[in-house]
């Protein structure tokens, strides 16, 4: 059978192809330190599990759902939203549950893209951007993130370019891969830039909470609900990562599109799952607390550990993941990742599948035990 003309433009997704390469050492008896993914090691709160529990027994728990999910979902999310962020957000109308928010860029890419039109994708940023635009037939207009801009788009230099094709622009603030963070001074030039070339701006926020002081919501800005939308997720912050819940907020019209675009792909999310995800949108500071307290003494090792290898970092950088910078003289990223994971059995992402702005760069994740840091330490 000839497969789709559609994936000739996408690639099997980079972890996808390594994490075998990592399960056939372990096979092979290579006691391999898992480093390079941020899959939270640690297990949701009691009270969440017990909330998930509790409501299969309920009547009408596994039926199908509402696309939009259950009014008390979007009740809690708009509350999160309230308290965490002060953005007012209508349950009803404002906001949409996805299952994931990786769903969610598939979703918005439908409702939104016609083939040929661009899309402003950071470089570098999460592959799914590229891979998505792709499949649906756009095309990836990249723009560049460095260390001299503190890893924030250079809005003058795109001002200057033809952006006449552009339809939507990603951002992601705290930044993945980097851990960069953006004030609300930068998010509202954002929301302003978007306004003044018609294209649609979507922030990918799932990291706000995960060792971040000041989490912002680009739907705070001044009117950033004419032309902005943002995914958020509760993966990072509340270790829900396999049962994937996300949602995205924005104006009606934005999320009226994209849920016409979600009615046609799945039926609904199963009611425990959003049961579960209620009680998670109402932990108390304690959670975080504890959360942010645990990253921190992981950090603090694996700061450690990337002296060792030589490599410089941001200590102030945000979210789960630490971004280090090779020492000179340094190969390809891709080769220092290969012979620290034959050498040493430690796997760490290289810079490069994030884009080309990350070669010379290698991100390491925070979910790994203390004492798995420790031991890398030593190996190393």
């Amino acid at each position: 059978m000839i497969i789709a003309d559609r994936l000739q433009s996408v690639e099997e997704y980079y972890f996808s192809k390594k994490l075998r390469e990592v399960r056939e050492l372990v096979a092979q008896g290579k006691p391999v330190i898992n480093m390079g993914i941020g899959s939270p090691d640690l297990a949701p709160s009691d009270t969440v599990l017990q909330a998930l529990k509790n409501s299969v027994t309920d009547i009408g728990a596994h039926q199908y759902q509402s696309y939009q999910g259950l009014p008390e979902f979007r009740q809690g999310i708009s509350d999160f939203y309230s308290s965490k962020f002060g953005v007012v957000l209508d349950p009803a109308r404002e906001i949409l549950p996805l299952m994931g928010s990786k769903e969610g860029i598939m979703h918005i890419s439908l409702a939104f893209l016609n083939p040929g039109d661009k899309v402003l994708i950071p470089n570098p940023g999460y592959p799914t951007y590229s891979s998505v635009t792709n499949l649906v037939g756009a095309i990836p207009k990249y723009y560049d993130l460095t260390a001299r801009n503190n890893w924030f788009p250079d809005l003058e230099d795109l001002e200057n370019q033809d952006l006449s094709r552009v339809k939507l622009m990603w951002i992601g603030y705290p930044h993945m891969p980097t851990g960069a963070t953006a004030d609300n001074k930068d998010l509202q030039a954002l929301v302003n830039f978007a306004k003044e070339k018609n294209i649609l701006l979507i922030n990918d926020n799932p990291y706000s909470f995960v060792l971040n002081d000041n989490p912002i919501s680009i739907l705070g800005m001044k009117g950033a609900k004419e032309v902005a939308l943002e995914l958020n997720s509760l993966s990072k912050t509340f270790n829900m990562a396999g049962w994937r819940v996300g949602m995205v907020m924005g104006g009606v019209d934005h999320i009226n599109a994209v849920l016409k675009v979600k009615s046609n792909m799945d039926s609904g999310m199963f009611y425990g799952i959003q049961k579960g995800a209620i009680t998670a949108l109402k932990s108390s500071a304690d959670w975080f607390a504890q959360l942010n307290k645990l990253y921190a003494k992981r950090r603090d090792l694996m700061f450690r550990l990337i002296d060792k290898l030589d490599c410089t970092y941001d200590s102030d950088s945000a979210g789960m993941f630490v971004w280090a910078k090779l020492p000179d003289g340094s190969p390809s990223s891709e080769e220092f990742v290969n012979s620290v994971l034959y050498d040493k059995h430690i796997f760490i992402a290289p810079g490069t599948i994030f884009g080309s702005n990350g070669e010379g760069y290698i991100r390491f994740s925070l979910c790994v035990t203390e004492d798995r840091i420790k031991e890398a330490i030593r190996r190393i």
